[in-house]
Formats: C-alpha cells, structure tokens, sequence
C-alpha cells in the first residue's frame, strides 16, 4: 500500500471521531445552554410575578377603597356641614368623587380593563345620581334637605359601586386563585 494512501487513512482514522466527539460536545453544549436559557427566563417570570402579585393586590384594595370613599352616605358624612347649601354640598360631592378618582387613576395599569371600565362606570354613576338629585332642589335649600334626598333615593337599591366592589373581589380572587 502506497505511504501516501496510509497517511490519508490514518487522518480518517483520527478525524472521523473527532469530528464525532465535537459534533457530540457541540451538540450537547447547545442543549445545555437552551436548557439555562430557559432556566432564566422561568426565574425572571417567577420574579415578575412575585413583584406584580402585590402591587395587583394593593390596586385593587385602592380600588375597593375608592369605591367606598365615593359612595354617596360615605361622601355625605365627610363632607356635610351644618351651615352648608344644596349648591355647595352638591359641589363638594362632586369635587372629591374627581379628586378621588385622579388619585387612583394609576391603578388601571394593575386591573383589567373590563374592571376599570366598571369603576368609570360606577363613578359616572354617582356624579349623575348627585347631579340629578341636586337638580330637583333650590340650589339654597339646606345642605340636610339634599343628604336626606340622596339617601332615601339610595335606599335599598344595588349601585353601581356595590357591583364594583363585587368585581374587585371576584377578580382579586382570581390572583389569589
């Protein structure tokens, strides 16, 4: 057999595994790396998670905690003053129910957006239940006249706030599975 013919098969020889060894190596060190890839992108997830779950929860007791200060009874015992118009409660009324919800627009970046929706909704409500009742009195009437008006009109009846509050558990319920 000619020396050069022995050379090339002893170069097969020793290049076939080789090249087996390091299509073996570079296989596995690619599985290896997808494999901590994702790895990582699990942990990152599982700390997002962990950082949003309670800034998710803390929006909702916002929420809840807007809806309450709202609701018209809530809003009469903090705001009514003896000496106090229709006019001047009616206004009263309707400036905290804005001031309280710029306060707590940044929690709709926590919520769903059928939630928000609903808290809009409930808010809308309670300004045009104010205005409307205010409108049915002389805007000097006593501030006691338009309290009593409001509640006897609330009475008994489901708000937009109480399903509010209603989808606020429901959906922080979920979150909490």
């Amino acid at each position: 057999m000619p020396t050069w013919l022995s050379v090339i098969l002893e170069i097969i020889k020793i290049s076939v595994p080789a090249l087996v060894v390091f299509f073996t190596v570079n296989s596995l060190l690619q599985s290896f790396l997808e494999n901590q890839r994702q790895m990582r992108q699990m942990e990152l997830k599982q700390n997002s998670q962990n950082t949003a779950v309670p800034l998710r929860l803390q929006a909702y007791e916002r929420l809840s905690l807007f809806c309450e200060r709202i609701s018209i009874p809530s809003l009469l015992l903090r705001l009514r003053e003896a000496d106090m118009s229709a006019k001047d409660l009616r206004i009263a009324m309707l400036l905290a129910i804005q001031q309280e919800f710029e306060y707590n627009i940044t929690q709709q970046v926590y919520v769903s957006e059928q939630l928000w929706e609903i808290i809009k909704l409930s808010r809308d409500e309670a300004v045009s239940i104010v205005n409307e009742i205010a409108a049915t009195l002389s805007p000097e009437a006593p501030a006691k006249e338009l309290s009593g008006v409001l509640l006897n009109f609330l009475s008994g009846k489901e708000t937009a706030l109480d399903k509010a509050q209603i989808a606020i558990k429901k959906e922080a319920g979920i979150i909490l599975g």
